[in-house]
């Protein structure tokens, strides 16, 4: 994911004779030309020992055992030992030290029958953990799949207890239906229970988006093509599936609550039971079913409805799939607590990333990897540089492109490249049609509201901010909340209030940290520091920053952490120029280049250059500063970027002021003002206003300086800044010549 944003990890595992060969990377990374991986000897008999283990641990009765402790003893001894031996030391550093929150397990046929979502770390089983789903590499040569889109009101048909021997699946079915009644806006079911035979299978399978299965299953290991759900008049076998897929398009989600095979004992789970599980599940993945959920064994009948209970009510909030089968977990942890094992009865296979219901689109690149501003300090002038994680985002992949609404995504991907191309009027055009007709399509917002905020629409840009925090609330999305809060609090800083910039950061602070997001955690932290650079307080500015490189430093296997260091490098150049040790800053300004440049962002560091050139023009190197200037503001030109010129032109207004060249330091000063004052800029505009008011009072030219001087102060007053006391001693000495 990718969101990206990306907080998607994708864990690759292939089998070479008595070697598993893998990777783990962001979803972003994949499409990298070079990718390492590392290998890992194993003993396959000692692996299988293990799993036989867990077998018969899951199998083992709960509720009046008083072996319960140790049966959970017993599995995360065993979940250890798979961790040790299935895992090379690099992948378990990244997997037991990241924040992220999705995790796609791209696996072998052949490593099916391991139950990965039981590796345990020393803390979490990764099942619990992660929203983690299987994505399977197979030899099978059929045809590629055809996927169902998302409709905006998915239809889903509830199959219950079809060979009428099984109350507690007619129970599930009729809860099901009634808890999903109440949010008939959403989503719409319809409810089958009698005579459904195999004929009525086939002809409404294909209606529907989602079915939701109770019932029987029936597995034959040596004639798979006979496995499958057991119907009023027979089996609705593998066969069956792959037949259909041949002319139709099948639900997106299977949900198959069902025991493996009707002659499994009551309580007792088949040693095969993983390849049991895929057995079905390999039939409908290779017909266009992107997600299938299938049970291990029939739990005990409140736990099955507590979990599909929770399923289900997480993708009407419009979780993502994986998310929502965590969640799921979770619940039964909470009702009937670890050493149960009931949470560990559930595998999905598919994309955990994938939302399912209107308004739930996966993020692109599940990084976003990071949307935020590099701030640039020019002497009196606050502006910024937008680096949204649409730009780094690198989300299209080809054996996931179907996780994305096709519509949205090519219209986004068509907008993004506006973007890039500095086309804002284009970009809010597109994207203010994603938003109406797909509010959730979240990346579209700080898109939508970066554009404006170029063209100086502030207004419009701050309607979209707070609509990115509405719509990412609404589908509780945590780490799109936390880039929200980050941007609306740069959103007022920019606009010089402090106080509610602060509010906003603070509910990022809150947010990222018990939802364990290091990657927003240490962007905030960022903004906290410049926060305290503008209020001068560079001391706590220093200790946030050293905190937020700390974070980004430990994890720069992430291209989203290797971003933030690259802005903390740049931060402290600004920190130390402040603290005018020029040696040090230009060291992390050219640190902080050299890590954009190998994020491919040799366009987006205008800031870069300007700072750099404000470095030669304390040094007295002019003509240096100059030609860095020039080249800042081509690249903000080129992105129409209008609030940025205006600060890029009062900038050069004084350089040249300081080469004593007043008449062009005029000139520029007054082409950023009418820039500013067109855009309604109330910063550029108080920027322009000062360095126009101490140019007339350098020249003598009384009532013209205390004309500018007085409007710049009225500003600056109510920000509450250092430049307001500034001001106004500038202002008292003119009284004073008078």
């Amino acid at each position: 994911m990718v969101n990206g944003h990306s907080d998607t990890l994708v864990l690759e595992i292939y089998k070479s004779d008595n070697r598993l060969k893998m990777s783990v990377s962001q979803e972003s990374e994949l499409d990298r030309t070079v990718r390492h991986y590392s290998l890992c000897p194993v003993s396959f008999d000692d692996v299988y020992r293990i799993c036989r283990e867990i077998t018969a641990i899951l199998s083992r009765r709960r509720g009046n055992s008083s072996a319960a402790g140790e049966h959970i003893a017993g599995l995360k001894k065993c979940g250890k030992m798979l961790w040790e031996q299935l895992l090379t030391r690099s992948v378990k550093s990244i997997l037991k030290s990241c924040g992220n929150k999705h995790l796609i397990l791209s696996l072998d046929e052949e490593l099916v029958g391991i139950p990965w979502e039981l590796l345990y770390d020393g803390s979490d089983f990764l099942g619990l953990k992660f929203s983690s789903g299987r994505l399977i590499r197979s030899q099978h040569e059929g045809a590629k799949p055809k996927y169902r889109p998302v409709s905006p009101r998915p239809k889903m048909l509830i199959l219950a207890n079809p060979t009428n021997d099984l109350r507690s699946a007619y129970d599930e079915g009729i809860n099901i239906r009634d808890q999903l009644d109440k949010s008939r806006e959403k989503i719409g079911v319809d409810f089958k229970s009698s005579q459904i035979g195999t004929l009525y299978v086939k002809k409404s399978l294909r209606d529907y988006d989602i079915v939701h299965f109770a019932g029987h299953c029936e597995c034959e290991k040596e004639y798979p093509q006979n496995t499958g759900w057991v119907l009023t008049d027979g089996r609705f076998t593998t066969s069956d599936i792959l037949a259909m897929s041949e002319d139709s398009l099948l639900p997106s989600l299977i949900f198959s609550n069902a025991c493996q095979s009707a002659q499994v004992n009551k309580d007792g789970i088949d040693e095969d039971y993983q390849e049991k599980t895929y057995s079905l599940a390999s039939a409908f993945l290779f017909s266009g079913v992107r997600h299938y959920i299938g049970a291990i064994r029939k739990i005990e009948d409140p736990a099955s409805f507590a979990f599909a209970r929770e399923f289900y009510s997480r993708l009407v909030r419009h979780d993502s799939v994986g998310e929502a089968v965590r969640l799921g977990r979770l619940r039964l942890v909470g009702d009937y607590g670890l050493d149960s094992c009931l949470w560990a009865s559930y595998i999905l296979y598919g994309d955990p990333d994938f939302i399912l219901l209107p308004g739930g689109i996966p993020r692109p690149g599940r990084a976003k990897i990071n949307t935020g501003f590099l701030r640039g300090h020019k002497k009196q002038v606050i502006r910024s540089l937008l680096a949204t994680g649409i730009v780094l985002s690198a989300f299209f992949l080809v054996f996931l492109a179907w996780n994305f609404k096709p519509g949205s995504y090519l219209q986004f991907k068509k907008a993004r490249a506006a973007f890039k191309a500095g086309k804002n009027s284009e970009v809010t055009a597109i994207a203010a049609s994603i938003v109406k007709l797909d509010p959730g399509f979240l990346d579209a917002y700080p898109l939508l509201a970066g554009s404006f905020s170029r063209l100086g629409k502030k207004e419009e840009a701050q309607k979209y901010y707070f609509e990115y925090i509405l719509q990412s609330e609404k589908m509780n999305d945590h780490a799109h909340l936390c880039d929200a809060y980050i941007l609306a609090g740069w959103f007022y800083q920019e606009e010089g209030s402090y106080p509610k910039a602060y509010e906003f950061y603070q509910k990022a602070v809150s947010l990222s940290r018990s939802s364990k997001d290091k990657l927003h955690e240490a962007q905030v932290l960022r903004k906290l520091a410049l926060w305290n650079m503008d209020k001068g307080d560079n001391e706590e500015a220093l200790r946030l920053l050293t905190l937020s490189s700390e974070i980004n430093r430990e994890r720069q296997s992430s291209p989203g952490h290797r971003y933030n260091l690259a802005c903390d490098y740049f931060d402290l150049g600004l920190l130390f120029s402040d603290k005018e040790d020029y040696k040090s800053a230009q060291e992390f300004y050219n640190k902080s280049q050299k890590a954009f440049n190998a994020l491919n962002l040799k366009n987006e560091i205008s800031d870069y250059y300007f700072n750099l050139g404000e470095i030669c023009v304390q040094e007295k190197s002019y003509q240096k500063a100059l030609a860095y200037y020039l080249k800042g503001l081509e690249i903000d030109q080129f992105q129409d970027n209008k609030p940025s010129i205006c600060a890029d032109l009062v900038m050069l207004g004084e350089l040249y002021q300081e080469m004593e060249d007043l008449s062009k330091a005029e000139d520029y000063f007054k082409k950023a003002q009418a820039l500013a004052a067109g855009i309604g800029s109330r910063m550029e505009l108080a920027a322009a206003d000062y360095c126009l008011g101490s140019l007339y009072r350098k020249e003598n030219k009384k009532n013209l300086a205390r004309r500018y001087l007085r409007r710049a102060q009225e500003v600056y007053r109510q920000v509450d800044t250092p430049q307001y006391r500034s001001i106004q001693q500038e202002l008292l000495s003119l009284d004073d010549t008078d």
